[in-house]
């Protein structure tokens, strides 16, 4: 019989076992633990193989613990509870136990964005705090970067001078249309967008000067009926028939049953991105949730 090597053995395996056999569902672990369901079953079968004893009976009513695997679970929960102690060690000594991390946002970041980076961190980092400050524009959220009110701030991109920012995601715009529309593919021209009344953001801040600068590029006169501050608002006055609107995909989320979602006849992006003062002299919790929310992002992600 050969002998386990233990150097082989991999903490993303002992996370896969404590989550299989706690949802007794191969799926519903690799939800949990935000993988895909073929790198859990992987996770499970060399980590079975190199043990040389099965760990789960599987069935079409899912994956229950073998009398080896009840025992070996065990195990696993030790080795992490120890490695979760030891990384709390480690954090003591680098100022990452306690402190308060102040972020600075728009409305659709901090709804949409900041709760999955939030989670992640804090399930790492427990005892830091994080305060969120909702600002209408990012021009609030750059100056309260700026003025040492917000550590870490989420705005549009470019910036002006005195911050490093990393973009995070592109935002395209789009045309929501009332349930009643039918327009054939995907993409509407500006001919179909002036036969709908326009309902507009009336609150004056970057998005919806975006939006109005570049409605003024249309071919054909548009026609905007109502003017109201909340895109909650204007998403639920589109659902109920009243006209079409523009608005970024994320500030229209979650969309209501029914709504219509087009491409508009030119492309509009908005750019975010996270924001951190050059002057600034970050706490160690601060850079510790900027490297969080770098790694929340998919690649490239490119200081600007």
């Amino acid at each position: 019989m050969d002998e386990i090597n233990t150097s082989r053995i991999k903490t993303s395996q002992l996370r896969a076992l404590v989550a299989v056999a706690e949802c007794e569902n191969f799926s519903e672990a690799a939800l949990k633990l935000e993988i895909t369901q073929s790198a859990v079953s992987h996770a499970i079968a060399t980590l079975e193989e190199e043990l040389g004893v099965p760990l789960f009976s599987r069935g079409r009513h899912g994956a229950f613990l073998t009398p080896a695997g009840e025992r070996i679970v065990t195990h696993a929960r030790a080795v992490l509870g120890l490695l979760k102690q030891m990384v709390r060690e480690a954090n003591v000594e680098r100022g990452l136990q306690g402190g308060r991390v102040r972020v600075a946002s728009f409305r659709s970041v901090a709804t949409h964005v900041l709760p999955g980076i939030i989670a992640r961190f804090r399930d790492r980092y427990p005892d830091i705090s994080i305060t969120i400050t909702e600002h209408i524009d990012y021009l609030d959220v750059e100056q309260a970067v700026r003025e040492g009110r917000a550590d870490i701030g989420f705005t549009y991109l470019p910036t002006s001078e005195g911050l490093d920012s990393w973009e995070i995601l592109r935002d395209d715009y789009v045309a929501l249309l009332p349930p009643s529309a039918r327009l054939a593919g995907d993409q509407i021209s500006w001919q179909q967008l002036a036969s709908y009344p326009l309902i507009s953001s009336g609150s004056g801040n970057a998005c919806d000067r975006a939006i109005r600068n570049y409605l003024m590029t249309s071919e054909v006169p548009l026609n905007i009926a109502y003017e109201v501050r909340e895109d909650s608002t204007i998403v639920s006055m589109v659902s109920q028939g009243l006209g079409a609107a523009v608005l970024p995909r994320l500030a229209a989320e979650p969309l209501p049953p029914g709504i219509r979602v087009y491409h508009l006849p030119a492309p509009f992006i908005r750019i975010i991105g996270v924001v951190v003062s050059q002057t600034a002299l970050l706490t160690p919790a601060a850079y510790a949730f900027l490297d969080a929310v770098k790694a929340a992002v998919p690649p490239p992600l490119s200081a600007v």
